[in-house]
């Protein structure tokens, strides 16, 4: 999962500090600095240190944790104790482990029955800390460590943190929940804070009666005083970043699955309602996995002679708990999934199917990573995509058998084009990666993780076929159970393969693939071919130039820099697809050159490069062969899927960043989408045109932008006007009918405008109570946020709702208003946290950021408040790197650019830093100055000529 941990800084500017030993208290922060210099009464200076590397030494291993937790929900701290049974590697004095803002009171070595006092030297910098001995501990013994601590809740959204939510009656109720992923566990325990050193732990957690407590494991026992303390069985052997325990008055429904897995849903008490569609969703996604994977849920044990069968643990439940403060979608801990609210709750009147298809695919995503992450954990933070590149690929899997009314097949392409755009950057980075402090594992948790890991997995499934590939995984997982892994096991799994003719169902379409430079008994080297694409960045450029039946391919990095010289010594192993206007089949070609040919059995009218882009790779046609495709979609588009017409589409444009394609041949073929009814080439359409004129909106270019916006409403203007105002048809009809109107009413097309705005007098005028049609929601409150009054009477109905789907809709339509005011009262209110939540701070800054009437005032917010921000959300986080990105990603001038780049030179100078998204962000404007410089004048020209043909 993607997650944000704590801020770290490069060097070893450690202090030092040795601890008395003194009994264990909650106390407030600066109680705690008080207390740790009164119980350290003198500091060794000059003494070397037994430790200066970031990661820990192997001297010693854990095996097992015994956790005591004791939050005070009142004063807002917790105290602690943990014993951690070792197993000795190497004979040491010193034993290193992870503690972050931990006051340890008391530190202690049990070994052979006796009990020896430790001291405690502390390495801030690296956020360890050393136990040293008097005595040395000698290899191949157990013994443990038992350490005293106490630190505040955070007030942040990770580590142990406070969370709050508001009632019905106003009261404010708090609670306790932990987000560790990927380096926090630290900051609740101490722990040796890798994901290699997986060990079993034994929980307790103390709590008052009035709140429940949940961790990774079941099981409640009574202490006198009115204090209960929760014993949590111990948990299967797991890393310290899957480790969860959450402290509140939530309540919940069940249901079994047919596994015998019993399923839970935690919420507040007055959003239980909205817990039933998540908890049937997990239901079936659960037991789709376990026959999927062949492998139970949720905690296998492993026979001891260490074969691949398994024997299922008793019926062990699992559950899903909606926090009311999250800083992302949701994570996987093993056996207790946490959630932002908006990602699990779901009320059939009020969400959207957007919204509905979005908590299915989220749900999916985090119940695969119990088997992918959680039983099979990557080594080191390098191979995070083998935990979330399958969980992204997982979850298309998942869906489609559990939910196919949901449609999920017309989202997969989204992903892939979200990947190319950052992975097309020369900031980009290799699937697999060198990581080693903090904020270089933050930035990790991206769309090169992600988006391409599960595309990449696409790619591969699509060419070994689905059985192959699902066989491969299997043994994958069961091979490592338990285990750690690097990228390389998992092509080993996959090794061996044979290629075989198949066939498959694409729809209404029976397609036949075959081989052209392939044998069907021939031996695949997966590795050999998925090295390329997982050990270097970015994504290859396909030349195509047809002449007669000779095929000439040619192979580059597809790279936006000026700096040609960052695509030379690229080379991938790419296995080619194609169709030609002769034959439905699928044929493949595997290129392992820089060029190459391949021969037809005839001439054909047109060839398709790349069938329904489950290839990471996009083409260029040379010689006239994207004259002949905006031929073929002028005059009958449907000969080719709605996943081919989407990547022309994507590939036309990108082509024009580079100056293969002119913008005026891409504009050419973007006409045929007047035709288009299907929701993937209709949205890509639109992610290709909009940002034309969001470039011009920040240059104060009216009549151009003005002309662009007028072309686009046109161009979809038929498609529009089919719109009903309802709920009907299916997901993808609601879900693209849901944009084209919000669009519509953006772009004041009347016809929108005057429905949505009869819609909004209805519902203000009965107070909020009229039920809208949830698809079309945004759109009325859109129109009506325009307005002083109408904008006052949403953010009360925000203010007072328990809809999560609701409070979404509103705060979307707020921010899109044209009162700057309001914009930046809202960006305000959103940083204090009390009523807008800070959870949704950074939405909130980024759709003021694409407002016209705000993006100046969404730069300025972020200027003045980036140290709060980066203290709130983390340094190296996606969420931070989403701000940067999106907040400058229009900018399109020199000035811009160098404001830009002054202003974060100036926050990370000294840091020893260098963050990818500031990196990303300065390519994105470089790339948006060369592209208006070349293409203005050419657009200006092109939308006159239209101008002109529609006039005639």
């Amino acid at each position: 999962m993607e997650l944000q941990t704590l801020l770290y800084f490069c060097g070893l500017q450690v202090l030092v500090v040795i601890l008395n030993l003194c009994p264990s208290v909650a106390v407030t922060e600066k109680q705690s600095e008080e207390k740790h210099k009164a119980t350290s009464p003198f500091t060794i200076k000059n003494q070397a240190l037994p430790w200066d590397n970031i990661r820990l030494p192997q001297a010693v291993k854990p095996l097992h944790y015994d956790l005591l937790i004791h939050p005070n929900l009142t004063s807002l701290d917790f105290t602690g104790f943990v014993q951690i049974q070792l197993e000795v590697l190497q004979e040491t004095s010193a034993i290193i482990l992870h503690s972050k803002d931990l006051h340890i009171s008391k530190a202690e070595l049990v070994e052979s029955g006796r009990t020896h006092p430790l001291q405690v030297l502390e390495l801030p910098s690296n956020q360890q800390v050393a136990l040293l001995s008097s005595d040395v501990i000698v290899k191949g013994r157990q013994c443990a460590v038992s350490l005293t601590f106490a630190a505040n809740l955070s007030e942040t959204f990770h580590g142990f943190y406070k969370s709050t939510y508001r009632t019905r009656n106003g009261d404010v109720r708090v609670l306790a929940s932990t987000q560790f992923e990927p380096t926090s566990a630290r900051s609740a325990f101490p722990c040796f804070d890798e994901p290699a050193f997986k060990a079993n732990f034994s929980i307790r957690i103390r709590r008052e009666a009035r709140h429940v407590a949940l961790s990774n494991m079941p099981r409640t026992v009574e202490l006198p005083d009115g204090i209960l303390e929760d014993h949590f069985d111990t948990s299967v052997k797991m890393s310290t970043y899957l480790v969860a325990f959450l402290v509140s008055d939530f309540v919940s429904i069940s249901k079994t699955s047919l596994h015998g897995v019993k399923i839970s849903v935690y919420t507040e008490p007055e959003k239980i309602s909205q817990a039933e569609f998540a908890l049937d969703a997990a239901v079936k996604l659960l037991d789709f996995y376990e026959d999927y994977f062949d492998i139970p849920y949720p905690l296998p044990k492993q026979a001891e002679d260490q074969t691949s069968e398994f024997i299922p643990s008793p019926s062990l439940p699992t559950d899903l708990a909606a926090i009311p403060d999250f800083q992302v979608g949701a994570m996987e801990n093993w056996g207790l999934t946490t959630y932002r609210e908006s990602a699990l709750l779901f009320d059939p009147t009020k969400s959207s199917a957007s919204e509905k298809l979005g908590i299915t695919m989220i749900i999916a995503h985090e119940l695969a990573h119990q088997w992918f992450g959680n039983l099979v954990t990557m080594q080191w933070w390098n191979d995070l995509w083998l935990n979330e590149g399958f969980a992204k690929f997982m979850e298309f899997v998942s869906v489609s058998v559990t939910h196919p009314e949901l449609q999920v097949e017309d989202i997969f392409l989204d992903k892939c084009f979200s990947a190319m755009e950052v992975d097309a950057l020369s900031s980009s980075h290799p699937v697999s990666t060198h990581v080693e402090n903090p904020t270089q594992i933050e930035e990790m948790f991206d769309d090169v993780s992600y988006e391409k890991g599960a595309c990449v997995l696409n790619m591969l499934q699509d060419f070994l076929s689905a059985d192959a590939f699902k066989n491969g995984i299997v043994r994958y997982l069961r091979r490592y159970s338990y285990k750690n892994t690097v990228t390389s096991d998992l092509w080993n799994s996959l090794t061996n393969v044979s290629l075989c003719e198949r066939i498959s169902l694409h729809g209404d379409r029976v397609i036949r693939y075959s081989w052209h430079n392939l044998m069907a008994d021939d031996k695949l080297d997966v590795q050999g071919m998925m090295d390329t694409w997982t050990l270097q960045e970015g994504f290859p450029l396909i030349s195509v130039e047809v002449k007669g039946r000779e095929v000439r391919l040619s192979q580059e990095r597809y790279l936006k820099s000026a700096e040609s010289s960052k695509t030379s010594g690229f080379l991938w192993h790419i296995p080619l697809t194609y169709m030609t206007s002769k034959s439905s089949t699928v044929h493949r070609f595997l290129l392992t050159t820089k060029t190459d040919v391949l021969y037809l059995p005839g001439e054909v009218d047109w060839i398709k490069f790349n069938v329904d882009m489950n290839g990471y790779y996009i083409v260029h046609y040379e010689a006239g062969g994207w004259d002949t495709l905006t031929d073929l979609l002028q005059r009958n588009h449907m000969a080719l899927s709605s996943n081919d017409r989407a990547s022309l589409i994507s590939s036309i444009f990108q082509l024009v960043s580079i100056g293969e394609v002119p913008l005026d041949k891409a504009l050419d073929l973007s006409l045929y989408l007047s035709k288009e009814r299907h929701i993937m080439p209709v949205m890509q359409g639109f992610s290709e045109l909009v940002p034309l004129y969001k470039l011009m909106e920040k240059r104060d270019m009216e009549d151009l932008e003005k002309q662009m916006k007028g072309y686009i409403v046109n161009l979809f203007r038929d498609l529009i006007d089919l719109q009903s105002w309802t709920n009907d048809g299916s997901v993808s009809e609601r879900r693209l009918r849901s944009y084209l109107l919000l669009f519509a009413c953006v772009r004041g097309y009347q016809p929108c405008v005057d429905k949505a705005t009869a819609l909004f007098v209805k519902w203000k005028k009965s107070n909020g109570t009229m039920s809208l049609p949830s698809d079309v929601s945004l759109a009325v409150y859109f129109v009506g946020a325009r307005s002083p009054e109408g904008w006052d009477f949403l953010f009360e109905t925000y203010r007072h709702s328990l809809y999560t789907s609701l409070k979404f809709q509103i705060k979307a339509a707020l921010t899109s208003s044209p009162l700057t005011e309001k914009l930046r009262w809202i960006m305000e209110q959103s940083l204090e946290g009390d009523v807008v939540k800070t959870q949704d701070l950074p939405s909130v800054l980024v759709s003021v950021s694409k407002n016209p009437k705000g993006y100046k005032h969404a730069w300025d917010f972020l200027r003045a408040n980036w140290d709060r921000l980066v203290k709130k959300f983390e340094l190296g986080s996606q969420t931070i790197a989403n701000i940067v990105t999106e907040v400058t990603g229009s900018y399109s001038t020199k000035e811009m650019l160098e404001e830009v780049r002054s202003f974060f030179s100036s926050k990370l100078e000294g840091t020893g830093m260098e963050l990818r998204c500031v990196q990303q962000a300065l390519e994105n404007i470089e790339e948006n100055i060369r592209w208006t410089d070349k293409n203005l004048p050419l657009l200006k020209a092109w939308l006159d000529r239209q101008g002109s043909l529609q006039r005639e």
